[in-house]
């Protein structure tokens, strides 16, 4: 029997030639991230148990994305101990205000994550890098502690769901609607422990940026990771990035699978996820016209250049509706001074939204773009539980760039193909 992805490159950072499916194994790290929330938790777990020492500064990343610039005191004094550790340990890649990006569009954006590592980040979307074909994983900061101390990692191997695609997205379609229509089929537990591993002649009409996107939200579907194979786009993303020797692992071709989804690309609808549940999902035509307050572009889902693109494209020479709030957040500095060169975020300010500089913000109701009770979101962000994003009477629907700026426009939940 045969491995797949995950399974080859566990079993090469684990130093064995074979791994199985509910094996225990201790993994060598290539990278340990952890954010402004969750690095302080983290130091602090590092200087209690007696580390002195971080097994490697260039391979640990600390990025201040959730609540910065800083909100209020308390956000203040996390970030202040990450500065301080960070100075201490002469931590290379470290991100503050101003050089800073939300995290998990920010890392393979400096070349920090490649094809064939394993990364660890005590964050859950940190399966995001699956999209370069890394296992990539959340872990809890007391793991993102350890690993920090020994480069080593603790993993049992998991399980695998093959998701083969067929066809190519049509117009108004992306990859948030690929993974919303795919936890809409299986649930937010479908996927529990397992790695989500795509496949099919569809992947090779998906951009990097729908790639990123779909390995982002495998968490949301209960995955442990989510993982593309490489291709020429993979290469090509990577060139001038990854200044360091990289592997591409392919699946077996009698590699073991749990089971298989196939989603027929040239299908699929623009899709959203009502309140709140991701997997709560519906086309758009099914819940068109209900009113919102607000509507998000942004985030570690979608928040990269392309999805600014398509949002700006919907929104030239028009005006976002009255009483609606629209919130643009380009997810690193570098989409920020690429969407000026283009003149997309003269776009988004002519049409009546607030661009903001990069943070998770909103997202997890940090700030930019709290809301009060009752209130209802359309956002591109990756969750829409209770309370999300503000009151635990507000509501958020989940759904592409696409559908975000189509809905801002019109005031309502709106399909972009008839805008």
């Amino acid at each position: 029997m045969g491995m797949t992805m995950t399974q080859k490159i566990l079993a090469k950072h684990a130093g064995l030639d074979k791994v199985e499916p509910g094996q225990l194994i201790e993994a060598r790290l290539d990278l340990v991230l952890g954010n402004d929330i969750t690095a302080p938790v983290a130091i602090t777990e590092f200087e209690k148990a007696g580390f002195t020492q971080v097994f490697d500064r260039d391979k640990i990343a600390i990025v201040l994305d959730h609540s910065t610039p800083c909100k209020d005191i308390k956000s203040a004094g996390l970030c202040k101990q990450a500065r301080e550790f960070a100075r201490k340990h002469q931590i290379t890649n470290f991100f503050d205000v101003g050089e800073m990006g939300v995290e998990h569009a920010l890392l393979p954006e400096k070349g920090l994550c490649a094809p064939g590592e394993v990364i660890i980040g005590a964050d859950s979307h940190t399966c995001t890098y699956g999209a370069l074909g890394a296992f990539s994983t959340g872990v809890g900061s007391t793991d993102m502690a350890a690993g920090m101390a020994t480069g080593l990692g603790w993993f049992r191997v998991p399980d695998a769901i093959k998701v083969t695609l067929r066809g190519k997205l049509q117009p108004h379609v992306s990859g948030k609607d690929v993974i919303l229509h795919l936890i809409g089929k299986i649930g937010v537990d479908g996927a529990l422990y397992q790695s989500l591993e795509f496949a099919g002649e569809g992947v090779a009409s998906l951009t990097m940026d729908d790639r990123f996107t779909i390995a982002n939200m495998a968490i949301e579907a209960g995955g442990k990771n989510g993982i593309f194979p490489v291709d020429e786009k993979t290469m090509e993303y990577i060139n001038g990035r990854v200044n360091r020797p990289c592997e591409a692992f392919q699946a077996d071709g009698d590699a073991p699978y749990a089971s298989e989804v196939v989603i027929d690309l040239d299908q699929l609808e623009p899709t959203v996820a009502m309140p709140h549940l991701p997997e709560n999902t519906k086309v758009v035509s099914e819940v068109e016209g209900l009113e919102i307050d607000q509507v998000v572009i942004g985030s570690c889902t979608n928040g990269r250049i392309q999805d600014l693109r398509i949002a700006a494209q919907i929104l030239k020479g028009k005006k976002v509706a009255p009483g609606v709030r629209c919130v643009v957040i380009p997810a690193t500095q570098e989409i920020m001074l690429q969407a000026m060169r283009e003149g997309l975020v003269e776009i988004f300010i002519e049409a009546g939204a607030a661009v903001s500089t990069p943070t998770c913000g909103p997202c997890l109701g940090g700030h930019m773009g709290v809301m009060a009770a009752g209130e209802r979101a359309i956002s591109t962000t990756n969750r829409n539980f209770v309370g999300r994003m503000g009151h635990v009477t507000s509501e958020v629907i989940l759904a592409s760039p696409a559908v975000a700026a189509a809905s801002a426009i019109a005031g309502h939940v709106a399909d972009p193909r008839k805008i």
